[in-house]
């Protein structure tokens, strides 16, 4: 085969050298870029629209006709239950008077006092740049929670008190994701391989192949216009680690079988590369490819979270596949002590005793009864999938973090006693000469609590009006009133009107989720399905396995559904579906793909129904092992302070769980044997050449 050259470099006896040669000059060299991926991580949710979407035009045209609009904009707010009283009016003139040193020109708008004379709020933007903005926000927060009276509630929203809440939150969050995913491997290590040395070498491979990843990422969100959200940076580490780890497990299980038929390493370590690498090329091939499906996509984040989790693979195949090899054969076999596997030349192959471990006994008992199992467990999914009806599309932004933060303590004591759009007014731009006439459009639309003044831009052209709507910000009315906004001000002649605002970005960002759900899940099928025709050579095989996965996706959201309930995180992020979709349709292919191909070459040897048994015994402890190590790093996600994070992680391990124990080892090999050898058609398994090597039935 072609790739044998490649499977023979770090395998060899002087080769292996050249490999590790390699790469340490490359861990040498993608280390000090690496550490600087946190520098182009993004947040700013405008940032993750298409450019064709109204609020990102609106947007691009405020910051160019009104400079300064884009600064941060500090929110502070004033309320007591009772009524304001002079100790706290005297309080808020107080810090009014100190935020004008960091406000912009200096000088801070007078307070305005709610109608129920309970609250009253100071806004203003802040001056500098971004840093100064930065500290700014501190040194105004500080000053607010300065001796205020005795039963006065404050808090800082705005731009400015969400921007400061998320670095708080997230701030050294990265490096404690990568600290909590490694321990969680190297524990699942240790436990897999009972071994003081052999758990160090996949985790000492997977974090350099997590380095590769971020030093390519960096460079291309640096140089290459790639937008990176904290959760994708987030997705890209439990991603490598557990892709990674999966990989290793397959081939040091595969290794260990050859060294027990090699006296020599390097020639086991050959076979088993070789053996092990078109399975290994065609998961990360199906993962990549599925990742890249994500192009396809409108939203900046869903879109960039492609690329993102392509380049994670490819470093942890191309680290996997060319590292971790020449390490474990310059080691040799003490790496498993105390449960070194030694060469025995009396092992023949499948004609020795079969195994009496658990998954042979799971296979006897998937080959009793094949009909009465893939039944059984279809079934079973199909009921835990009903458990979807405890979710729902939408994630109030009040609701994003985990925790309470400041920001949002802000806007519920506006959303008490001020008009509950306060916080977040729609900023309409349009042509001077039409102002009036959009103001009055304006005023009378449904839903539009009030219209101010328009402010006109410096240069005389342009004027923008911040409308404060009757319901919350990221409500379906707020935003079905800021539809009717748009159609409103579009048909003002010659005002060339742009809608834009937080309401407005949540608006077009629901509509380009709700489109990219529709173009981008087919075409991921699509190409799962192809990849696995070409893969396995056959038609029916791959319809299997498709089925199978998107049967486990509906009872993997089912499943979440009860716990994410128990949790209080129903409500579902806008990208949350379409990210899960494709981690679990490619990663739970993935393992398919590892039984499926183990199978074909066993079936070519042994007949179809012992092969698949077969199959799934020798490959049934090194799969559950990869399962459980992938979902312990998604699970890992639960750490951050971030809803749609504890959302994917509960989703995607909840999936990969069921897959593991549930699909790949009841239901897929329980089909394949009950449908017989047809389901290889067109193609079937031929009787392939063996080597001196013969099999060993082994536990992986």
């Amino acid at each position: 085969m072609s790739w044998h050259w490649i499977t023979r470099l770090p395998s060899g006896r002087r080769t292996k050298f050249l490999a590790l040669a390699l790469w340490l000059v490359v861990a040498s060299a993608v280390g000090p870029v690496a550490i600087k991926l946190a520098d182009v991580v993004s947040d700013d949710a405008v940032t993750w629209l298409p450019r064709t979407a109204e609020a990102t035009q609106a947007f691009e045209r405020a910051e160019a006709a009104f400079p300064g609009s884009d600064r941060l904009v500090a929110v502070a707010v004033y309320a007591r239950d009772t009524g304001l009283t002079d100790a706290d009016r005297s309080k808020a003139e107080v810090d009014r008077a100190a935020f004008t040193r960091y406000a912009e020109g200096g000088a801070v708008p007078p307070a305005i006092v709610s109608e129920d004379g309970k609250a009253l709020l100071i806004s203003f933007p802040l001056a500098g740049d971004e840093d100064r903005q930065t500290e700014s926000t501190g040194a105004v927060r500080d000053q607010l929670a300065n001796a205020p009276p005795a039963g006065l509630r404050t808090g800082l929203t705005g731009s400015a008190g969400a921007t400061d809440d998320a670095f708080d939150a997230f701030s050294g969050m990265d490096i404690t994701l990568v600290l909590v995913t490694a321990g969680v491997v190297s524990l699942l290590l240790l436990l897999t391989y009972r071994s003081p040395v052999l758990w160090l070498v996949p985790l000492i491979c997977v974090g350099i192949a997590s380095q590769v990843a971020s030093a390519a990422v960096y460079l291309l969100a640096k140089h290459g216009g790639l937008t990176v959200d904290f959760q994708g940076q987030s997705v890209l580490t439990v991603l490598v680690f557990g892709v990674g780890v999966d990989y290793a497990l397959l081939l040091i299980a595969r290794y260990r079988e050859e060294l027990r038929r090699h006296r020599d390493r390097h020639e086991a370590m050959g076979v088993a590369l070789r053996r092990s690498f078109p399975a290994i090329l065609a998961s990360a091939a199906t993962v990549a490819i599925s990742l890249l499906c994500l192009l396809a996509a409108e939203l900046n984040s869903t879109r960039s979270l492609g690329p993102v989790g392509a380049i994670g693979i490819a470093a942890a195949f191309l680290v996997m596949t060319l590292l971790l090899p020449a390490i474990l054969v310059l080691c040799g076999r003490w790496l498993f002590w105390p449960f070194v596997p030694r060469y025995t030349p009396a092992a023949v192959g499948h004609d020795v005793a079969e195994d009496r471990g658990l998954w042979a006994r799971v296979a006897g008992f998937v080959g009793r009864r094949p009909r009465g199992v893939w039944i059984g467990t279809a079934a079973a999914l199909g009921v835990l999938s009903l458990g979807i009806g405890n979710l729902s599309m939408g994630l109030p932004a009040a609701e994003t973090f985990t925790k309470e933060v400041g920001s949002v303590t802000g806007q519920r004591l506006i959303a008490e006693h001020f008009a509950e759009g306060s916080a977040a007014p729609v900023e309409v731009t349009a042509r001077a000469g039409a102002a009036d006439e959009v103001v009055a459009v304006l005023r009378g639309v449904e839903g539009v609590a009030s219209v101010p003044e328009p402010q006109r831009s410096p240069d005389g052209q342009w004027v923008m009006v911040r409308a404060v709507l009757a319901a919350e910000p990221d409500s379906a009315a707020a935003k079905d009133t800021v539809e009717r906004m748009r159609d409103a001000a579009h048909a003002v002649p010659g005002a060339e009107a742009l809608v834009g605002g937080e309401t407005a970005i949540q608006l077009d960002t629901d509509h380009a989720a709700a489109r990219d759900e529709r173009v981008v899940i087919p075409l991921i099928l699509a190409v799962v399905f192809l990849i696995l025709v070409v893969l396995l050579r056959a038609l029916v095989a791959p319809l299997l396995l498709i089925g199978s996965v998107l049967l486990s996706y509906a009872a993997a959201m089912g499943a979440a559904g009860f716990v994410l309930g128990a949790m209080g995180y129903t409500k579902l992020y806008f990208g949350t579906p379409l990210q899960t979709f494709l981690f679990l349709i490619a990663l739970g292919v993935d393992y398919t793909i590892f039984l499926m191909t183990r199978a074909r070459e066993e079936v070519g040897q042994l007949g179809h129904k012992r092969g698949v048994l077969h199959a799934l015994t020798v490959t049934g402890g090194v799969i559950t092992s990869a399962g459980l190590v992938l979902a312990a790093t998604f699970s890992a996600l639960g750490i951050l302070p971030l809803v749609p994070s504890v959302q994917v992680g509960v989703i995607v391990a909840a999936g990969v769980l069921l897959d593991t124990f549930v699909v790949r080892s009841l239901l897929i090999p329980a089909f394949a044997v009950d449908a017989g050898r047809r389901i290889w058609w067109p193609g079937r398994p031929v009787r392939e050449p063996v080597t001196t090597e013969k099999p060993v039935l082994t536990r992986a």
